[in-house]
């Protein structure tokens, strides 16, 4: 499903991931640990194109999903099929409501759906019975676990087909770093 060649990125002279090959079937839970400054985060960011945000920053390989080159498609589709959870709470400035609801219409999903989108990812978050009475309240009133959370239900209302998660977890209290692995 995912496949990984030869992937190399730089930023600038500095090589953070060295050719690196991996294969990911449908539905595996993977792992990839090493020290800090290893280069996990940036193979992520590699997958997720995020890097092209950055023009210092160079990937080189094919990375496909289902056998699509994902450097072949837009930015946006990428995004779509790939979701990445960083490891600080990055919500928008909005609503928790308009945390799930503005990335859902930016996708094309239709208004009538918002809704049961917007509350089946809440609840796979393990956030809904949290929020469910103050939708309409901004992100910026949830604790730290649930901004994570939060982000977490967002990558999933657009029911990615990989889920990148990136240290979700560094900087959660136990209870809630127990929410985000379920």
């Amino acid at each position: 499903m995912l496949s990984l060649r030869s992937v190399t990125v730089r930023y600038g002279a500095y090589t953070a991931v060295h050719e690196v090959d991996l294969d990911v079937e449908r539905g595996a839970c993977v792992a990839i640990i090493g020290p800090s400054g290893a280069g996990k985060s940036s193979l992520l960011l590699a997958i997720d194109r995020m890097h092209e945000a950055d023009p210092t920053t160079r990937v080189h390989g094919t990375i496909t999903l289902d056998g699509q080159d994902l450097s072949t498609l837009d930015a946006r589709s990428v995004r779509r099929r790939v979701g990445l959870l960083f490891q600080q709470p990055a919500p928008f400035p909005l609503s928790i409501r308009e945390n799930l609801a503005f990335p859902l219409r930016a996708h094309g999903v239709s208004r009538a759906a918002l809704p049961t989108r917007i509350e089946a990812a809440l609840r796979q978050a393990a956030l809904w019975d949290e929020v469910a009475h103050r939708l309409d309240g901004p992100a910026s009133s949830l604790s730290g676990g649930q901004q994570q959370r939060l982000c977490l239900a967002r990558a999933l209302a657009l029911e990615p087909d990989v889920l990148l998660l990136d240290e979700p977890c560094a900087s959660l209290d136990p209870a809630s770093t127990m929410r985000v692995e379920d």
